[in-house]
């Protein structure tokens, strides 16, 4: 078979995908894979990649020093515990940890997590049991992790620690985190702020993914507008200095957790910033296979200039005599070969690996092992960045438009969000079709109300607010419930959960439900995804079993 027959082929199966994810995992063993086989490209940099990297479901990498907020965060997008999550002011988590869904609870150790092929783990092994043993997968039921999956970091640690060895490569680990996840959220603590050399480190492993990079300056509400400007300023200063560049990725500021906000200065604020993002987070599904395109062509430009240092290195080495002194020279004049090769091929130097890394990595190679430049691997590759992924832009955009019709991640704090941040009906703006409860044959026990017993209570707030026919406007029910200081989003489930005819109003029996959430919220228990069914008001029940066995003749 001639070569363009072998091409006319490749060409018709590219064709004959049906998504962008099954057309890049063709891309990359046909073209990609072979060459980098061929140049030893994973003994420089990432391995090889796998069905699993592909198929996974997208990733959030939360990263900060120790005491930042980075487990309490993750709580807070769950609205749920998750097994060994502790919270404290000492290092409490103290390795890494892959949060993802499951029919059961369970912890899956590292060992044994490498070497599950449905698992986009499997290139993790080379770094050792020390790492493997303190990596861990956690699995549960959550509505949200049905959409993404979360992996939660050790502390960054001090400077006044900084001396202290964990035993396994730590920048190199979260590089390779970095490498394969959608979004990054590296969290800095506005009360205690402090860039340690370590942190620097970290953030010179996330070099290279700055799209992907989400800064949020946590525990805002604890320094006051003052002293938050001047912690800002300093972060961005900070940040400037650690990138070396002018530009630095955006800063959300705000107190990602459930507690009552000490400070209430910049609550508007912290409102606006939570939702600008959870709505990057909630659109990570939509937009994972851009991302995955996007990670193979920056992939695929690594290895086209990889190709073309290991081929020159070859072609300047010497047959027999003085090989370890040419080496040598030839390390030390790397960043010249650099140069050179970017004018001779015309490759932009953005596609070059850190020169540095690459010199300390070449001292550990014998050079006459290198191969040739072998221009027919070269030409596949071409292509793949040229016309391959051109013919696949048609098959995103149509999957663009499907997923512009889903909600996103579901469940949690996300929990009535998919008809955007501003409707009417709802003064905290969160909002989506009522849940039900949790069965028909609950609703209709006849269970006795809890809340009952302080019901008068409520009913003394609820009158000296002056209702209208009955009802308190959600206006009206906002001014109060803000004084509570409990985070907007919270504020706004539990508006969700008490409003239980959806009329945008509380009447007494709503309000005294909504009085009794925020009790139990500020006691520090969680608040239920759907109302239960012994706390739907009694003059409620009838008409929420009505509306069940109508929605179960409609569906039937």
């Amino acid at each position: 078979m001639t070569s363009k027959e072998v091409k006319n082929r490749g060409a018709k199966s590219l064709k004959e995908v049906q998504t962008v994810t099954e057309g890049l995992k063709m891309l990359y063993r046909q073209k990609l894979l072979p060459l980098e086989k061929y140049y030893s490209f994973s003994d420089f940099h990432s391995p090889s990649l796998e069905d699993a990297d592909f198929d996974n479901k997208p990733m959030i990498l939360v990263v900060g020093q120790y005491s930042t907020g980075k487990t309490t965060f993750i709580r807070y997008l769950l609205e749920q515990d998750f097994p060994g999550g502790r919270t404290g002011p000492e290092p409490t988590t103290d390795c890494f940890t892959a949060i993802m869904h499951g029919d059961i609870q369970g912890v899956i150790p590292g060992n044994a997590l490498v070497v599950d092929p449905n698992k986009p783990f499997r290139k993790l092994n080379p770094f050792g049991n020390t790492f493997l043993n303190r990596f861990r997968c956690v699995h549960f039921p959550s509505q949200v992790l049905e959409s993404i999956s979360i992996i939660d970091t050790p502390g960054i640690l001090s400077s006044s620690e900084k001396r202290i060895s964990r035993g396994y490569d730590f920048p190199a680990v979260l590089r390779w985190f970095a490498e394969h996840v959608d979004r990054i959220i590296l969290l800095c603590d506005a009360h205690k702020l402090e860039l340690s050399d370590e942190f620097s480190r970290t953030i010179t492993a996330l070099r290279g993914n700055e799209d992907k990079l989400r800064v949020v300056l946590n525990k805002a509400d604890m320094v006051d507008s003052q002293q938050l400007m001047r912690v800002y300023g300093a972060l961005m200063w900070s940040l400037g200095k650690v990138f070396h560049t002018p530009e630095v990725p955006r800063v959300y500021i705000g107190s990602f957790w459930s507690a009552p906000l000490r400070k209430t200065d910049n609550r508007r604020l912290f409102q606006q910033e939570e939702e600008d993002l959870f709505t990057d987070i909630q659109n990570l599904p939509r937009n994972s296979a851009l991302r995955k395109l996007n990670d193979l062509v920056k992939r695929a430009r690594l290895v086209r200039a990889h190709a073309h240092i290991i081929s020159s290195l070859k072609e300047e080495m010497p047959l027999i005599f003085r090989r370890d002194n040419k080496k040598r020279d030839l390390i030390y004049d790397l960043p010249v070969i650099f140069y050179r090769i970017q004018q001779q091929h015309q490759i932009s130097p953005g596609d070059f690996p850190d020169c540095a890394k690459m010199q300390e990595r070449l001292m550990n190679h014998d050079f006459t092992k290198f191969k040739a430049l072998k221009p027919k691997l070269m030409v596949n590759l071409d292509e793949l960045l040229t016309t391959d992924i051109a013919k696949l832009m048609p098959l995103l955009r149509q999957e663009e438009l499907e997923a512009a019709d889903q909600p996103g991640v579901q469940g949690g704090v996300f929990l009535g969000m998919d008809r955007g941040p501003f409707f009417e009906r709802n003064p905290f703006y969160y909002t989506g079709p009522c849940g039900e409860c949790d069965e028909m044959e609950n609703v209709r026990r006849g269970e006795s109300w809890v809340v009952s017993k302080d019901k008068p209570k409520y009913d003394e707030i609820f009158y000296n607010l002056s209702p209208h026919e009955g009802k308190l406007s959600g206006t009206k029910v906002k001014d109060w419930m803000v004084r509570t200081r409990l985070p907007s989003s919270v504020l706004g489930r539990i508006w969700k959960l008490s409003d239980v005819d959806c009329d945008g109003m509380l009447d007494d029996e709503e309000f005294a439900l909504a009085s009794h959430l925020i009790e139990v919220k500020l006691e520090g228990f969680g608040l239920p995804p759907k109302l239960p069914s012994h706390l739907v008001p009694p003059s409620k029940r009838r008409r929420k079993a009505s509306n069940i066995e109508n929605e179960d003749c409609e569906n039937a």
